[in-house]
C-alpha cells in the first residue's frame, strides 16, 4: 500500500495488542474509495501470518432487511464452536439464525457472540473484520457494537469500516476511531504511476486532479478515462467511478452482464440460483462461461466458489447502470427462485414492483404482523417502511410510516425513526395516530424547548388516543408528559392539567400509572396520599414498567427509600430480559441511593448506567446518570472524575433544557467548591438553585440542595440570606413529609440556627431525622460537634465529631472524614488514620464483580447480569483477590462485610 505507512503501523500495533491479550476495536471510516477495504485486506493478511483466527462480512443494502443476516455469515467458520457453549447463549444464537420463530434481543445475541470469540480467543487470538458497515442489517450491527465494546482483556481485535452516514451510531463502540483521508500529492502521483506507468503528461495531470488522492480512482480512472463521456467531468467522484466501473461491462456479453445484474440484486445467493435468475432474464441458458468472463474483466473476483464484487462500488454501478425493465425483470426471476425463502422473495417482489401495489401492501403486512408475532421486530420495519411506498391512502401510508417508526425506537435506531416519521403527513392523522406520532417523535429526538407547550400538546393528544379507545398509546404518552414535567419541571397550570387528565381516565386509585403521575405532577398536593396507596399496593403482581413508574415517581418527591427499592426492583427486570435501554433508566436509582448514603452502590449504578446509556443512545438518562456520578465522586474525594463529569454535562447541548439535570450539576459543582475551601462561590452557585428566575431551578429537587446551602452559608457568613431562600420550606415539608422535604427541613432548621438556640434545635433535627439517610445524618452530627467548639464545649464535642468521622469512613465520604478529623485534633483528641474504604481500592465495576462472587454466582452467571464475558468476570477477580487480602471467592463475603446487591 502506498502513502498508508501510519496507518498499517497502527493495524500492527492494535493486532500486536490483541495477540498480548489487550483486544481492542477500531472503526475506519472515509469516502468510497479512500482506502478503507485495502488497509482491512493488509489486517487480514497480517492477522493470518500471525496465527490469528480471522472472521469477515461486509455489508450489502439487500441484507438490511433481514436480521442477523450478516452475523450469521461472520460465524460461519465457527459453527462447531457454537455447540460448546452453555445453553442458553446457544439457543439465543440458533434463534438469531433461524432455528425457531422467535427473535432474541440483539444484547443477548451481543453476549453470546462475545462469549463465542473469548473463548476462542483463549485458544488463537481473534480478528473480526466488519466492512460497510453502513450496510450491515441494524441487529447485526448492533450485536457487534456490544461485542466491540467489550473487547477489552481479550485476545479479539475488531475492525469495521464504514462511509460516513450522520448518525454518530455506527462508531458508537469502536474506540480508537480513525478517519482515512485521501493520499497526499506525492503519494498519489507514486500510485498512479505504479498502475499506469506510460501516461501523457497532460493525461497524468488531469487523472491526479479528478481523482483529488482517492486511491481507487487513481486505478480506475486510467482504464476508463479516455473513452468516458465528457459530461462525467462534471459528477461527483464516486459517480465517475461508477460510470467507469458500469463502462467496463459494456464489452461482455448479454449473459455475463444479466449474471453481474442478479449477483448486484442478490449477492449472497448461491451460484447455480444466481444462474438460474440470469438465465430467465436473458430467455437463455447461462453457465459459469459467464461467470468466467466478469472475471476476467476484473469485476468479480471468486472466493470460496462464491462470486463477490471487486468493490461494493462496482455493485451499485451495475444495478444503477442497468435499464429499468431488466432490474425488475431479475427482481422478478429471483422472486421466483427464492420461493423456498418466503421473506427474501418478498423482497424481490417488492423490488420488482413500480407504482402503488396494494395487494403488495398488504402482504408485506401480513409479513411484519407474522414477524412481530414471532417477537422478529427487526424484520418488521423494512417490510413496514416498504408497504408504505406501495399504498395509495395517503392516511394509510401515515400510519404504516408511523407503526414502522414506533418499531424502530423500540430498537433504538433513532436516526432511521426520524428518517421514518419525516414521511409522516400529520394533516391526515386521527386522533390514535397523531398521539402515535409525539409519543415516537418524543423518544427519537427529544426537543428540550418549550417544555410547557410541549407537555399540553402531548395530553391533549392523549386525551384524543383515550376517547378512541387507544388506552396503551394514551398511558404511554401520559407517562412522557409526566416525566418532562418532572424532568423540566412543568409550571403549576401544566402541573395541574398533568393531574386533572390523569384523574380521567384513571383505571383506579391504585393504578400505578396514576400514583406515578400525581407524584410527579403535583407533590406537595398528592405525596402523602400516594406513599399510603403505595404501602397497599401488591407489587408481586406489578409488571416491571408498573414498578418502574413507581419508582421515578417516588423518586421525584423524594422517597429515597421507596424509590431505590423500586427502580432496583425494575432493573433487576429488565436485567432479565436483556432490555439494556430500559435497565439504563432504572439505574437512575443511583440517585437516591447517594442521598441516603450508599455510596458504593451508587457509584457502581451510576458508572453502568452512564455505560449503558452511551451504548444504547438515552441521551436524557445520560444527563441523569453523569450528574450522580459527579456528586458520587465530590463526596468520595475523587475531584477529577467528578470535573470530568461536570464538563461532559456542560458539553452537553440538553443539558440547558432539563433543569433537574442542570441542578444536580450545579450542585456537585458547589460541593466541589465548598469542600475546596471556596465558600464564598460556593455559596453563589447553590443560592442559584432558589432562584425561580435561574436556569438551574427547579421547585422541587432544589430542598435536595438545602443542607449543602447550610453548611455553605454558615462557612460563607451568609446564614441570614441562606434562611431567607429557605423561608417556604415549613410549610411545604409539613405538606410533604418525604425524606427529602424532612432532611432538608431537619438540617437546615439547626445549622442555620441562632447559636443560642442550638442545643434544643440540634437534639431537635436529629430526633427528627429520617434514619435512612446516613450521609446526611452524619454531616448533622459533624455541625453539632462544629456547634459545640464554637460554645467552647470542646469535650462535649468529641462525641459527635467521632460518630461524624466513623460514619464517613464507612461511607467512603473522604473529604468529610477529614474534616471531621480536623475538628477533633482541635478538641485536643488526636485521630488515627483512615482506613482505606473497599470503594477506595476497587473500581465500581470490580465492586458489582465482587459482591456478586460474593453472593455464590458463578463467573458465567456474573457475566450474563452485567453484559460481560464471563472471562473478564475471572480476570477481574484475579486482581480484586490480592487487593483485599483473600485467596479465593469464598473469602469474599467476610472482606466486603456481607454487603448486598441488586445487581
Amino acid at each position: 500500500m502506498i502513502g498508508r505507512d501510519a496507518e498499517l503501523r497502527l493495524a500492527r500495533d492494535l493486532l500486536a495488542g490483541a495477540a498480548a491479550g489487550n483486544g481492542t476495536a477500531l472503526l475506519i471510516h472515509g469516502p468510497a474509495g479512500v482506502g478503507k477495504t485495502a488497509l482491512l485486506r493488509a489486517a487480514t493478511a497480517e492477522a493470518a501470518e500471525r496465527g490469528f483466527t480471522v472472521l469477515h462480512m461486509a455489508g450489502v443494502e439487500t441484507e438490511r432487511w433481514f436480521p442477523f443476516a450478516a452475523l450469521n455469515l461472520l460465524l460461519q467458520p465457527m459453527i462447531r464452536e457454537i455447540d460448546r457453549l452453555p445453553a442458553a447463549h446457544r439457543t439465543v444464537l440458533r434463534a438469531a439464525f433461524g432455528a425457531d420463530d422467535t427473535e432474541p434481543d440483539v444484547y443477548r445475541v451481543g453476549l453470546a457472540v462475545l462469549e463465542l470469540l473469548a473463548d476462542a480467543a483463549t485458544r488463537r487470538p481473534v480478528l473480526v473484520v466488519a466492512d460497510d458497515i453502513q450496510w450491515i442489517d441494524p441487529s447485526t450491527r448492533d450485536a457487534m457494537l456490544f461485542v466491540a465494546r467489550r473487547a477489552h482483556g481479550h485476545a479479539l481485535l475488531v475492525l469495521g469500516a464504514s462511509r460516513p452516514d450522520g448518525s454518530g451510531r455506527i462508531g458508537s463502540g469502536y474506540t480508537p476511531e480513525l478517519s482515512l483521508a485521501p493520499l497526499d500529492r506525492t503519494a498519489a502521483a507514486e500510485l498512479l504511476d505504479a498502475q499506469a506507468p506510460a501516461l501523457q503528461p497532460q493525461l497524468r495531470a488531469l487523472i491526479l486532479d479528478r481523482a483529488a488522492g482517492n486511491p481507487l480512482a487513481l486505478i480506475e480512472l486510467p482504464k476508463a478515462v479516455q473513452d468516458a463521456p465528457a459530461s462525467t467531468d462534471d459528477l461527483p467522484l464516486t459517480q465517475r467511478l461508477e460510470t467507469a466501473f458500469a463502462a467496463r461491462t459494456d464489452s461482455t456479453s448479454p449473459s455475463s452482464r444479466a449474471l453481474l445484474l442478479a449477483l448486484a440484486a442478490e449477492p449472497n445467493a448461491a451460484l447455480h440460483r444466481l444462474l438460474e435468475a440470469a438465465g430467465q432474464v436473458t430467455g437463455s441458458i447461462v453457465t459459469v462461461d459467464a461467470l468466467q468472463e466478469a472475471a476476467d474483466a476484473g469485476l468479480i473476483t471468486i472466493t470460496d466458489g462464491r462470486p463477490e464484487f471487486r468493490h461494493p462500488l462496482m455493485r451499485s454501478a451495475i444495478y444503477n447502470r442497468a435499464r429499468v425493465t431488466h432490474r425488475l425483470a431479475v427482481h422478478r426471476a429471483l422472486a421466483a427462485i427464492l420461493a423456498d425463502q418466503p421473506d427474501r422473495r418478498l423482497f424481490h417482489q417488492a423490488a420488482a414492483t413500480i407504482g402503488p401495489d396494494e395487494e403488495l401492501a398488504d402482504r408485506l403486512e401480513q409479513f411484519a404482523d407474522a414477524s412481530l408475532a414471532r417477537g422478529k421486530v427487526a424484520a418488521a420495519v423494512p417490510a413496514l417502511q416498504q408497504a408504505a411506498s406501495l399504498v395509495r391512502d395517503q392516511r394509510r401510508r401515515t400510519s404504516v410510516l408511523v407503526r414502522a417508526a414506533e418499531l424502530s425506537g423500540q430498537l433504538s435506531h433513532r436516526g432511521r425513526t426520524r428518517a421514518l416519521l419525516a414521511g409522516a403527513d400529520p394533516a391526515v392523522m386521527g386522533p390514535v395516530e397523531r398521539a402515535r406520532l409525539l409519543l415516537v417523535s418524543d423518544n427519537a429526538a427529544f426537543e428540550p424547548d418549550e417544555p410547557q407547550r410541549r407537555i399540553h400538546d402531548m395530553l391533549t393528544a392523549a386525551s384524543g388516543a383515550a376517547a378512541a379507545g387507544a388506552r396503551d398509546v394514551a398511558d404511554n404518552l401520559l407517562w412522557r408528559a409526566a416525566s418532562r414535567c418532572f424532568f423540566q419541571d412543568g409550571d403549576a397550570a401544566t402541573r395541574a392539567e398533568l393531574a386533572a387528565v390523569a384523574d380521567r381516565w384513571a383505571a383506579g386509585p391504585d393504578d400505578p400509572l396514576l400514583l406515578a403521575v400525581r407524584a410527579y405532577a403535583e407533590p406537595y398536593r398528592y405525596g402523602v396520599p400516594v406513599l399510603g396507596q403505595l404501602d397497599r399496593l401488591d407489587l408481586d403482581r406489578l409488571d416491571g414498567r408498573a414498578v418502574h413508574y413507581l419508582g421515578s415517581g417516588t423518586m421525584g418527591f423524594g422517597d429515597f427509600t421507596h424509590s431505590s427499592r423500586l427502580l432496583a426492583r425494575a432493573a433487576t427486570n429488565w436485567r432479565a430480559q436483556g432490555r439494556l435501554g430500559l435497565l439504563a433508566r432504572s439505574l437512575a436509582g443511583a440517585w437516591p441511593r447517594y442521598y441516603l448514603g450508599q455510596l458504593d452502590q451508587a457509584r457502581s449504578d451510576a458508572a453502568e448506567g452512564v455505560a449503558l446509556a452511551e451504548e444504547t443512545g438515552e441521551a436524557i438518562v445520560l444527563l441523569g446518570v453523569r450528574s450522580v456520578s459527579a456528586l458520587v465522586a465530590v463526596t468520595r474525594g475523587d475531584v477529577p472524575t467528578a470535573e470530568e463529569m461536570v464538563r461532559k454535562l456542560r458539553a452537553d447541548p440538553l443539558l440547558t433544557g432539563m433543569p433537574f439535570a442542570s441542578s444536580i450539576t450545579l450542585q456537585a459543582e458547589g460541593l466541589l467548591a465548598l469542600l475546596g475551601g471556596r465558600v464564598e462561590e460556593a455559596y453563589d452557585l447553590l443560592a442559584r438553585l432558589f432562584d425561580p428566575a435561574d436556569p438551574h431551578y427547579h421547585s422541587v429537587s432544589r430542598w435536595l440542595v438545602a443542607p449543602d446551602l447550610a453548611d455553605a452559608a454558615l462557612a460563607a457568613g451568609t446564614v441570614e440570606p441562606a434562611r431567607e431562600l429557605l423561608a417556604e420550606l415549613p410549610a411545604l415539608a409539613r405538606s410533604l413529609p418525604t425524606e427529602m422535604m424532612t432532611t432538608a427541613y431537619a438540617y437546615t432548621s439547626a445549622v442555620l440556627a441562632p447559636d443560642d438556640e442550638g442545643e434544643e434545635r440540634y437534639a431537635s433535627a436529629l430526633a427528627m431525622l429520617p434514619s435512612s439517610v446516613q450521609l446526611v445524618r452524619a454531616r448533622l452530627h459533624l455541625n453539632h460537634g462544629r456547634w459545640l467548639r464554637r460554645r467552647r464545649r470542646q469535650l462535649d464535642a468529641r462525641a459527635p465529631l467521632r460518630t461524624a468521622r466513623d460514619e464517613f469512613d464507612r461511607l467512603g465520604a473522604r473529604p468529610w472524614a477529614e474534616l471531621a478529623r480536623d475538628q477533633l485534633r482541635a478538641t485536643g483528641e488526636s485521630s488515627g488514620r483512615r482506613h482505606e474504604n473497599l470503594s477506595d481500592q476497587l473500581s465500581a465495576q470490580e465492586m458489582q464483580i465482587a459482591t456478586l462472587a460474593a453472593e455464590g454466582l458463578t463467573n458465567r452467571e456474573i457475566g450474563q447480569r452485567l453484559f460481560i464475558s464471563h472471562r473478564t468476570v475471572g480476570a477481574h477477580l484475579y486482581r480484586i483477590y490480592p487487593r483485599l487480602g483473600v485467596s479465593g471467592r469464598r473469602q469474599l463475603a467476610a472482606a466486603l462485610g456481607g454487603a448486598q446487591s441488586s445487581y
